[in-house]
């Protein structure tokens, strides 16, 4: 999956290359689709929700650029997928999933596998996590049409916030912040 679906694509970071291979993403996906865990596809999780496909994780998380001493904030944690892929790479993840039918499983699930850098609940998640503020990283998994401004608030500086901006255009556009200093944003944009 890594070799032909992520590093073919231009993944690069070996970091990021490494936590992709050792998260084994069918234990993150209902038994009925286990069969297509490791195609590069979304999969369906239930609750009208889904897991990313292998390579937009790879590349959120690639743009996102976590450090081993940073403390991360995931607005969506879903399955749990995208949150044991930055546990592997940051000090901790904070993160939130606003589904409290999918939250509980995932926050055993995580447990379960030993993933103690990891502080799951159910919320809502465009409000941040404010008692457990400032954040080096923060990760969007749902597209929002605008960042909320509660989320920028808990940024440090300098920090890095990614997510899909634009609601449910066909288009994705990826909009990753770096906050140098505080109330100044520069921005840049991917399409995957």
């Amino acid at each position: 999956m890594v070799r032909e679906q992520i590093e073919a694509r231009g993944i690069r970071n070996p970091d990021v290359l490494r936590a992709m291979r050792s998260t084994p993403r069918h234990l993150f996906v209902p038994i009925a689709v286990r069969p297509y865990a490791y195609s590069d596809q979304p999969l369906p999780i239930g609750f009208g929700q889904s897991i990313s496909q292998p390579y937009i994780v790879a590349l959120m998380t690639e743009l996102l650029a976590p450090k081993k001493a940073d403390r991360v904030l995931e607005i969506g944690t879903g399955s749990g997928y995208q949150t044991a892929v930055l546990a592997r790479l940051s000090r901790h993840v904070y993160s939130i999933e606003i589904v409290a039918a999918l939250a509980k499983p995932a926050k055993e699930r995580l447990a379960a596998m030993g993933y103690g850098n990891v502080t799951a609940r159910q919320g809502d998640g465009y409000q941040g996590w404010p008692g457990e503020a400032p954040f080096d990283r923060i990760l969007l998994t749902a597209a929002p049409p605008d960042i909320p401004g509660a989320l920028l608030d808990q940024l440090t500086h300098p920090g890095r916030l990614v997510a899909p901006v634009g609601g449910k255009c066909t288009r994705r556009n990826w909009s990753s912040s770096t906050n140098p200093a505080p109330g100044r944003f520069t921005a840049g944009r991917w399409r995957p």
